[in-house]
């Protein structure tokens, strides 16, 4: 029984989304076990709120020992300027300890993202999670080909071989697309089908 973490930051509600998706994929392998939790905020919550962020999730604040409790952690987090938002950054720049322990050695880790334009740095922002997951040692699920929905061309569309990600729009008007979701959903399952094949 695979035991999966989805950790991710969600500054409007989009990731969060995605999270659950990713959740719902993963769920969806028999006998896995799957957690979500979100990184702490570190904006002044006053500040936040005249920003319009999205502070009613539901996920509980993980804590960065929670990581070595799992088979497979899932990070999703929104770009800032190509690379990770600076709360998941800040989150994963605290996992020296598990690092040094080798605590996520051989465990499985994807990552998705989020960006307000089609070009924005979804790219980047996956590669800069994925190169701290292989620093932790563990082996990366990205989204193969297999899932088709990367390769339309009928609407524009989240998705690299990367990992799952999704398009806000400049205003963040825009939610993730039936595709998009579908695709987050492809992700955490194939995590989960990884991780059960490793750790059944």
């Amino acid at each position: 029984m695979p035991k999966i973490l989805v950790l991710y930051h969600s500054t409007y509600g989009h990731i969060e989304k995605m999270a659950e998706a990713v959740a719902e994929g993963a769920r969806s392998v028999e006998g896995a076990v799957v957690d979500i939790k979100r990184v702490p905020e570190l904006v002044p919550e006053d500040l936040a709120r005249k920003s319009g962020y999205k502070l009613d999730q539901a996920a509980p604040i993980a804590k960065t020992e929670d990581l070595a409790e799992y088979d497979a952690v899932i990070i999703g987090a929104g770009t800032r300027y190509g690379t990770a938002a600076s709360q998941m950054r800040n989150f994963l720049d605290q996992t020296g300890g598990i690092w040094m322990r080798g605590a996520l050695v051989g465990k499985v880790g994807a990552a998705f993202t989020s960006t307000a334009t089609q070009h924005g740095g979804q790219e980047t922002t996956l590669i800069g999670l994925i190169q701290t997951l292989l620093h932790h040692g563990m082996l990366v699920a990205g989204l193969p080909y297999a899932w088709a929905g990367q390769q339309r061309m009928d609407e524009i569309t989240g998705g690299s071989p990367y990992g799952a990600s999704t398009i806000t729009g400049g205003d963040g008007s825009r939610t993730p697309s039936d595709n998009e979701l579908d695709g987050a959903r492809w992700q955490g399952r194939y995590v989960a089908e990884t991780a059960a094949k490793l750790f059944g």
